[in-house]
Parts: C-alpha cells; sequence; structure tokens
C-alpha cells in the first residue's frame, strides 16, 4: 500500500514536510530520484517501465504525489499510465488549477489513482475512485493512501 503523509504550510521555515512509501511491484523498474536530464528542473524517481513518477518536485516549487487505488480486479491494459500525471505536472508550466480542470476531463482513461499537486500557493487532490472528486487543500497535515 501506497501512503503519503505531509504538513502544508503548517512550519514558516518549511512550507511542506512529507513522509510516503512507494509500495510497487519489485519486478517494475524504477530508478532513484534525481535530477531528469529530460526534464532537468524535475527532481523524482522515475517509472523505467512507463517513464512517469510517483512523486518529486522541481526548481520552481512545484510539487506532486500519487497514490494507487487497488481495487484486486483485474485491470484491462487499455488506460495511461498513472505516473505521467505527476510527471506531466512536474515538467509543465501550467497553473495548478488549470491543470486540476485538465485531470479531471481525463481521470477515466488511467487506474485509480489519489494525485495531490500544487505549488507554494495553492494545492489540490484529486481522485478517480468510484468517482471523480477533487478539492483545494488547506494548510494542514494530511494522510492518503
Amino acid at each position: 500500500m501506497c501512503l503519503i503523509v505531509f504538513a502544508w504550510k503548517l512550519l514558516p521555515h518549511c512550507p511542506l514536510v512529507l513522509a510516503a512509501n512507494r509500495d510497487e511491484f519489485f519486478v517494475r523498474p524504477t530508478q532513484s530520484a534525481t535530477w531528469w536530464e529530460d526534464h532537468p528542473d524535475v527532481y523524482a524517481g522515475r517509472d523505467l517501465q512507463a517513464g512517469g513518477t510517483w512523486l518529486g518536485i522541481n526548481r520552481s516549487g512545484r510539487f506532486a504525489a500519487l497514490t494507487n487505488i487497488r481495487t484486486g480486479l483485474t485491470k484491462p491494459d487499455d488506460k495511461r499510465s498513472r505516473g505521467e500525471l505527476v510527471a506531466n505536472y512536474l515538467a509543465g508550466d501550467i497553473d495548478p488549477l488549470d491543470y486540476l480542470t485538465q485531470v479531471r476531463d481525463t481521470a477515466h482513461d488511467y487506474h485509480g489513482f489519489n494525485l495531490v499537486f500544487g505549488d507554494a500557493d495553492t494545492m489540490y487532490w484529486i481522485t478517480n475512485g468510484e468517482e471523480v472528486q477533487f478539492k483545494p487543500l488547506e494548510p494542514g497535515i494530511y494522510g492518503l493512501s
């Protein structure tokens, strides 16, 4: 089970404090967190199978993290990689609210996910569990699994 716990905008000297684990199949190849060669402003681990990531930040302070929603059911292979949701946000410069709209409109193209993303000023959560839900996050402590 993937788990993300974070405090956002609670400490003046440290706007984001985060602890997370990635629970993925051991056979899925990954790269440890590093600056990406193809997007030098992105610092994240990388899924070497699909090219995305599950957690990262960029030099301008954009942050994104993802957990999977597992149902125990066989998944069709016609879905896009969830890791591109994080990678696209970190590598792009689209406004967080505009990105939320973009993800909302394409959420069913992916298997189940929880996505948290934002910058120094705004943070959003979106999921495509049983239905697409989203909301802006207020400063506070959050846990996501």
